[in-house]
């Protein structure tokens, strides 16, 4: 089982913003969406371009290279060019930090 990664404090990440961890080589962007915080592969699926500083819109983020839309919440391609999905990863918040881990090859 993968460790869990700090990312930071709850309140270091303003609605709407992004932190970007690295964990185990594989570039994260740690969302606060609404109160929730989800995270996702900074990696779009269509090109291998960096997502986090796409436009965020609700649960929405869109590629800033060629506008492909992502949810946030599952990683599901919602607009074309893209047709993959992205990873997403679980957070949780634990003794005052947010934290993050890569729970694929659990």
């Amino acid at each position: 089982m993968s460790e869990w990664t700090d990312v930071a404090a709850p309140g270091e990440i303003e609605l709407g913003q992004h932190r970007l961890v690295d964990v185990d080589d594989v570039p994260i962007a740690v969302f606060n969406i609404d109160g929730s915080f989800l995270a996702i592969e900074d990696l779009c699926s269509h090109e291998e371009y960096a997502l986090a500083d796409g436009e965020v819109k609700g649960d929405r983020i869109t590629c800033p290279k060629h506008g492909a839309e992502f949810c946030l919440r599952t990683g599901a391609a919602l607009t074309a060019p893209a047709y993959e999905p992205i990873s997403t990863f679980p957070v949780r918040i634990h003794e005052g930090r947010v934290q993050v881990r890569d729970d694929r090859w659990d």
